[in-house]
């Protein structure tokens, strides 16, 4: 197992057999949930209004939601996008994307707070220096600030914004950092920023060398364990509903034996992360992330 991310040790975290489907024996999914798509409509509308502002063009608010109803209607299909809890309407998770750009709109129009560097960037970096833990990302947007201090923004369509305790602690964006330094400078200082869209609030980190420096060593035992798993067991818990390999699931009285696909025989979560906006770009919701937003 080659290349690692934060949303591949999050998916062996929460659960090794869906990592097992997902990245070793690459199980193919046709579907996405309604959290999913919902999450990457609103990023493709940020990523096009940023690019629009970078070029003196910045659209009016209704341009930009009708932009996300056009994306909306392009993409979705009922057979494709999994509803979790039907008493939810999907117009009404529609209605949540559009409160989303509403509320980041008019917080930050007309959007000269900062620079923006560069929008959905991929990142690609080593945590040793023999090139054994190679780790990679995409990064929503990456800002200067006005004091120069490099930003790393995330945008996240959840209802529930964590403590600050845990945004101190969350391995993402430091992970992000890491790769960040290397582009802009090892002496640069960085901002980690979470931008919480539908309840508009704004979240702010930073790591210290010595925290950077233990959360590599953590993230390479992790992906040693990883490495060295053999069983992938099931850990059945609330995101299960949401989990596209559920029907064929053990803890669920689906069949143990997930054939992988003719990518190839020994597929491992070596190959490469699919890109932003396909289907399966993004892993399925988990706390912290696109965690189930109409509860």
């Amino acid at each position: 197992m080659g290349v690692f991310s934060h949303s591949r040790l999050s998916s062996f975290e929460d659960c090794p057999k869906k990592f097992h489907y997902r990245y070793v024996l690459r199980v193919p999914s046709d579907t996405e949930s309604i959290e999913q798509f919902v999450g990457k409509r609103v990023h493709e509308v940020l990523e096009r209004l940023y690019i629009a502002v970078g070029k003196s063009r910045i659209p009016s608010l209704s341009q930009v939601l009708r932009r996300f109803q056009l994306l909306w209607d392009e993409h979705y299909a009922a057979e494709r996008v999994r509803v979790a809890r039907p008493e939810n309407s999907v117009a009404s998770y529609r209605g949540l994307g559009e409160r989303c750009l509403t509320n980041y709109y008019r917080r930050f129009y007309p959007f000269e707070s900062d620079e923006t560097l560069d929008v959905e960037r991929r990142v690609t970096f080593d945590l040793d220096d023999r090139g054994d833990y190679r780790m990679q990302g995409v990064i929503d947007r990456i800002v200067r600030a006005r004091d120069e201090a490099i930003e790393i923004h995330d945008y996240k369509t959840s209802r529930r914004v964590p403590s600050q305790d845990k945004l101190d602690r969350d391995r993402q964006l430091a992970l992000y950092q890491i790769g960040v330094a290397r582009i802009y400078g090892e002496e640069r200082p960085i901002r980690l920023i979470w931008h919480y869209l539908l309840p508009d609030q704004v979240r702010t980190s930073s790591r210290t060398p010595d925290q950077l420096k233990d959360l590599r060593v953590r993230t390479m035992e992790l992906i040693d364990r990883i490495r060295g798993e053999t069983d992938f067991e099931t850990r059945p818990g609330p995101l299960c509903g949401w989990c596209e390999y559920r029907d064929r699931c053990p803890a669920f009285g689906g069949r143990a034996d997930a054939h992988p696909t003719t990518a190839g025989n020994g597929a491992s979560a070596a190959a490469p992360a699919p890109a932003k906006g396909t289907a399966a770009a993004r892993p399925a919701p988990r706390a912290g992330q696109l965690t189930l937003p109409l509860a």
